[in-house]
């Protein structure tokens, strides 16, 4: 039984042509540090980080030097550098109910410092209702993190909103792309973002353990950097360097990794809006076909405004973890089933805890995979 994958939430597979031979390119013929030494090999490795920060700012319409993005192991780790890298004790920070525990558990752990924060409300498919952000800002509102497209309902955030709200109040903003990045247009400059984290695994189709944290400048010099350690640079001194990127790269990053996601950003340059149409394809195939089968509930928006291609279904009659056993056992297709790691954002569409079974869309997902999908959930719904 062939297996169909459908967990593009969780990480992107397959991955786009030549990912893996680009990182085993450096394995295998170029091995060098990065920034610790000057020749030739290790030259291709510094233009090979280079490289990827110039086209990470051209996709995001970065408006600022390329030096503000930041190579880090991934989107979690970005988002705990720009939340606790800048928020203090005292400090009031506003998130959307639909949060990831990327962005959540940071904050819980900074409450028992005394930040305190409150949610956002969503409507009763979970987009955060801007409208109810006004009255929340507190005179000590430090920050204002939201996720760009939801983990679980697939629904986007009016972010455009939101960021004329923070500009308004003059509250840095902070965006979780860790579910837009790849799969819809983002424009960190019209936005006047703060700060902006992206793994490269998901939407972006490169590898796991590497992201990127897009810093506008003015945010970047109040950020305390959360590791210190050896940058190859500025030897001389025990202190941190005070430039970019150095001051937030610290340690061996993962080269292996630089030299895949370079390659799918390029892949990406070139593809992009087919991806994005083939995805609106599929999205929409799918939409159509679930909706109104009896038993089965459908997150977030049920049209194509407003979302992308991660759907979760509540099987109301059914164990939700049944139902993903059955559809890989029975069916060879590939999801993921229970709370996403976004426990809130449950309690908000009235899910938890029971959870979803996530669907989940990528570039390389046929027509014919959506179809088998559609058929094999009406065929579980009916029992």
């Amino acid at each position: 039984m062939n297996s169909i994958y459908l967990d593009n939430a969780a990480t992107s597979f397959p991955k786009p042509p030549g990912v893996a031979l680009a990182m085993a390119r450096y394995i295998n013929e170029i091995g060098s540090p990065l920034n610790r030494s000057t020749y030739g090999a290790a030259a291709d490795a510094a233009d090979a980080a280079l490289q990827l920060r110039t086209a990470l700012k051209a996709l995001f319409h970065f408006p600022y030097d390329e030096t503000h993005v930041i190579i880090t192991p991934g989107a979690t780790i970005g988002l705990n550098m720009a939340i606790k890298g800048y928020v203090k004790p005292g400090d009031h920070v506003l998130v959307s109910a639909m949060e990831h525990n990327a962005v959540m558990r940071p904050l819980m752990q900074l409450a028992c410092s005394g930040v305190m924060l409150d949610r956002i409300p969503a409507d009763a498919q979970g987009i955060l209702l801007p409208e109810t952000i006004a009255p929340l800002v507190r005179p000590n509102t430090t920050l204002l993190v939201v996720t760009h497209a939801s983990n679980v309902s697939g629904g986007i955030n009016p972010i455009e909103k939101v960021a004329r709200i923070a500009r308004q109040f003059g509250i840095p903003l902070v965006l979780d792309a860790a579910q837009s990045a790849g799969h819809i247009p983002i424009d960190f400059g019209a936005l006047t973002l703060a700060a902006m984290a992206v793994p490269a695994h998901k939407g972006l189709l490169g590898p796991g353990g590497i992201g990127a944290l897009l810093l506008a400048p003015v945010f970047a010099a109040k950020l305390t950097p959360l590791i210190a350690g050896g940058t190859g640079s500025a030897s001389d001194s025990e202190e941190l360097p005070p430039y970019m990127p150095d001051r937030f790269e610290c340690g061996t990053l993962n080269i292996p990794g630089i030299f895949g996601f370079l390659h799918a950003i390029e892949y990406m340059a070139q593809h992009g809006r087919k991806i994005w149409a083939h995805e609106t394809l599929c999205t929409r195939r799918f939409l159509e076909g679930v909706a109104g089968i009896p038993g089965v509930r459908l997150m977030g928006p049920p049209g194509l405004e407003g979302r992308v291609g991660v759907i979760s279904l509540d099987f109301i009659y059914q164990d939700n973890a049944d139902v993903a056993e059955t559809l890989d056992t029975r069916y060879g297709i590939l999801t993921r089933c229970g709370l996403h790691c976004a426990p809130n954002a449950h309690k908000t569409l009235h899910t938890f805890p029971k959870g979803t079974v996530r669907f989940s869309i990528g570039p390389f997902t046929t027509l014919a995979d959506i179809d088998a999908a559609i058929a094999a959930i009406q065929a579980i719904a009916k029992g």
